[in-house]
């Protein structure tokens, strides 16, 4: 006759799964149960607050939507985000840090020529951004394809703004390296920002009394036949939230340096007027191979 309680509960539990016939599925399920088990005993979880989880899980999802992914955003401040990234990227070997995905990663990133101006119609202070990819022993790595975006001077991601069914993707972008391994872009300085405030992560943000700030950067995601994939930042150095960042993401390798610039012309020839930016950062790609992410709403 069954007897359950909360010292031979969490033992039947596992035992159920016992013949799943996924080993890995197997392993993971058996090891969430043990430790929400032992979250429940350790708290003295109540009703009313395993009501208000549900009801906080029930949110998240339903804030999701084709553009919005409100689990990654939780997952990302309670540090699960990079703690993956962590335990999955070990030993570097001299190769560029990793860092988290973020819920930006949106739509098609179209192969757009070197030098292009990623930012047309955008405001903003001028940045040119070059860089070049390489292998661990710096042999330049060419046709290399690298996903570039990042947000405007308002902290809006292009997929967080009303019109971006009818005006497409800005400051996004997909370049691919030249025989040197080199690409380049023109777009706009990014300013830090804060996640988004308006859901049930927000909430909780604001509810422990966590500012909901990222700093300024651009994201990067550099794909090599033969090499494992390379999802990162580069951040800007001198930004007042480096040491705090909101979804824990920083890293030292990947503060650069922006150097103001007067001259004339940009590297790639075009002529501006006033003050520019000069965001100069390589990338080496370590041997292997590994899942590229998919940017949600990306065409089939």
């Amino acid at each position: 006759m069954a007897n359950f309680n909360e010292h031979n509960l969490t033992d039947e539990v596992v035992r159920s799964f016992a013949n799943t016939p996924n080993k890995r599925l197997k392993f993971l399920i058996e090891e969430t149960v043990k430790s929400l088990h032992d979250l429940v005993r350790r708290t003295e979880l109540t009703f009313e607050e395993w009501n208000q989880a549900i009801e906080f899980l029930t949110r998240t999802g339903q804030t999701c939507t084709p553009l919005r992914q409100e689990f990654i955003l939780l997952s990302d401040v309670l540090g699960v985000s990079m703690l993956v990234d962590a335990v999955n990227h070990r030993e570097r070997e001299g190769a560029t840090e990793t860092t988290v995905l973020g819920p930006f990663y949106v739509g098609e990133h179209h192969v757009t020529p070197h030098g292009a101006n990623i930012s047309e119609g955008i405001d903003g202070e001028v940045m040119f951004v070059q860089s070049r990819v390489t292998d661990l022993a710096g042999k330049p790595l060419a046709r290399a394809e690298i996903d570039v975006w990042h947000a405007d001077d308002d902290g809006f991601y292009d997929s967080q703004k009303a019109d971006y069914a009818t005006h497409g993707p800005s400051l996004r972008a997909r370049f691919v390296t030249d025989a040197d391994g080199r690409f380049s872009f023109r777009t706009i300085l990014p300013c830090s920002y804060p996640i988004p405030t308006d859901g049930p992560v927000g909430d909780l943000v604001t509810a422990t009394q966590r500012h909901p700030m990222r700093p300024a950067h651009v994201h990067f995601l550099v794909k090599a036949e033969g090499y494992e994939p390379l999802i990162t930042h580069v951040f800007l150095d001198g930004d007042q939230y480096l040491r705090s960042d909101v979804v824990f993401g920083v890293k030292d390798e990947l503060i650069a340096r922006v150097e103001p610039r007067n001259d004339a012309a940009l590297p790639n020839g075009e002529r501006v007027s006033g003050p520019w930016h000069l965001m100069t950062y390589d990338f080496q790609m370590k041997p292997g191979a590994g899942l590229v992410p998919r940017p949600m709403m990306a065409a089939e």
